[in-house]
């Protein structure tokens, strides 16, 4: 088992930026699989975007350009930037570690960002954008 903590959630206007840090341990450190998702009232946990142990990144096209997924293994935290928020990215954000269908299809293919892929959830944190 792995633990991750996210943190950085708030409340903001329209336009406005947050930035999101998800700390995890030694565990869901070696992992290959790390992700971004969120989930908004009454709707699916969706991916927002991946980061493999390559470095490639991924992202859900409705977000594309505005958020940016990084990782610093020193700290063994992830991070998301978040900037131009609109309403529609209101949700409880959560990171993920861990590739629960073995690695390979991220080697191959890059990050995937169905929920099914990731193994390890942490708490989440919640975003609200307000117009």
């Amino acid at each position: 088992q792995a633990h991750l903590a996210e943190s950085g959630g708030g409340s903001v206007q329209t336009g406005g930026s947050l930035s999101l840090s998800c700390a995890y341990d030694s565990h869901a450190a070696t992992s290959y699989c790390k992700a971004w998702f969120r989930q908004a009232p009454g709707k699916e946990r969706e991916g927002v975007a991946g980061i493999d142990g390559d470095g490639r990144t991924n992202y859900a096209d409705s977000v594309k350009g505005r958020f940016t997924i990084s990782k610093d293994n020193a700290k063994n935290t992830l991070y998301q930037q978040m900037n131009s928020l609109e309403p529609e990215d209101t949700a409880i954000y959560y990171c993920a570690a861990g590739c629960s269908r073995g690695s390979q299809s991220w080697r191959d293919a890059g990050p995937r960002l169905q929920r099914d892929y990731l193994r390890y959830w942490g708490q989440g944190t919640p975003v609200t954008v307000s117009s």
